[in-house]
């Protein structure tokens, strides 16, 4: 969980970064607005999505743990 914390930060921080430079490049624009030439398509690569995908479902299955342990401690309290 920290680790998917700590990269979104890092990918919120290089969005940032990204603004302030096209910003500073194109002054007379208004912010957001770009020119053509700096907008460039992101693809998502194969390694990439793969370890997308191992996020999500280490997440996720961390959830389902979560979910289980905290079932089976109730139905413990509810035999007693």
């Amino acid at each position: 969980m920290k680790k998917l914390i700590f990269a979104l930060a890092m990918v919120g921080s290089l969005g940032a970064a990204a603004l302030a430079t096209s910003a500073s490049a194109a002054p007379g624009a208004p912010m957001g607005v770009t020119s053509s030439e700096t907008v460039t398509p992101v693809r998502m690569h194969h390694g990439d999505r793969r370890m997308h995908r191992r996020m999500h479902h280490r997440h996720h299955m961390k959830m389902h743990r979560h979910h289980m342990r905290h079932r089976m401690m109730h139905r413990r309290m509810n035999r007693m």
